[in-house]
């Protein structure tokens, strides 16, 4: 475990020598291979003189004050980790993650901005994944330019594991599968993607955790990130997400996807450690849990 501390903008670290006097291209390197950041990065700070050998210390400049780079505005956030580094939102349906378009308001960005702004942390706004409109559940912000670098190079080698829950329509014959069938644009339906020969790579895991009379409640696992991945996967099986009506999903019990993404796992950007974050149902698919476990 790497011993840190926080003062201010500054992140503090033990010497990782004694012969440590100067910042030359070596000690760069050795400081580099220490901590899990790129030594491009490393090497960036130094030549601006924000990394220094104090003492019996290495102060890096790691959370230098930033703008939002997004208009603030008050939201209720469901927080389900924080750190200096990280922070874990349990998103509520019907909020964009970011603004598609200039003036877009009631965005989860702007929410975090607002609490940024509330909590005294000058950070900017950096999300590391997205979720669509009306899912639910975990996302992973990046607090500061460390911690954004070295997570989206997680993310590209798949190192940031994500699991959903979802309740989709029918009877599951098998328990658990792997679909792999390719995705691609829909050319009669903006929007919207299908099952094509032609389409990207993609490919899911489900396991079944619980039947119901004419649905279940199942846990995906991605490979891969293409846009509705699961909706389109689950659809292709003949198994739409309930009231996920642009692939077949009636709306009758539920009036947008039944999807929830459970459970964020992560390596964190200094410790290494595996932080697990784990963002409770919303009321309105706890409630349609119970409707089909008493129908």
């Amino acid at each position: 475990m790497i011993a840190w501390t926080r003062n201010g903008e500054w992140l503090e670290l033990p010497l990782p020598s004694s012969g440590w006097k100067a910042l030359k291209p070596g000690a760069i390197d050795e400081l580099a291979a220490m901590l899990p950041v790129p030594s491009k990065y490393f090497l960036r700070l130094a030549s601006k003189g924000l990394i220094r050998a104090e003492g019996d210390r290495i102060r890096i400049h790691a959370f230098p004050r930033e703008a939002a780079n997004v208009p603030p505005e008050p939201g209720k956030l469901d927080i389900v980790f924080e750190d200096d580094f990280c922070l874990v939102i349990n998103k509520p349906a019907g909020m964009s993650v970011h603004p598609a378009e200039a003036g877009q308001k009631g965005t989860l960005a702007a929410a975090v901005a607002h609490y940024y702004m509330e909590t005294g942390q000058a950070c900017a706004i950096r999300h590391i994944h997205r979720l669509d409109q009306d899912t639910t559940g975990a996302i992973l912000y990046a607090k500061n330019e460390w911690a954004h670098v070295l997570l989206d190079e997680h993310l590209r080698e798949r190192r940031i594991h994500r699991k959903y829950e979802a309740i989709a329509a029918g009877r599951f014959k098998i328990a658990q599968g792997r679909i792999d069938a390719p995705i691609g644009k829909d050319r009669h339906t903006a929007g919207r993607r299908v099952v094509s020969p032609k389409g990207e790579h993609a490919v899911t895991h489900y396991c079944v955790l619980k039947r119901f009379a004419q649905a279940a409640l199942i846990e995906l696992e991605l490979e891969t990130g293409r846009t509705h991945q699961i909706r389109v996967h689950l659809s292709h099986l003949g198994h739409p997400l309930y009231g996920d009506t642009l692939y077949g999903g009636s709306s009758r019990d539920f009036h947008r996807q039944a999807l929830h993404a459970k459970q964020l796992s992560f390596p964190h950007p200094i410790t290494g450690e595996m932080i697990v974050a784990s963002a409770h149902y919303p009321q309105d698919f706890s409630q349609l849990l119970d409707r089909l476990s008493h129908a």
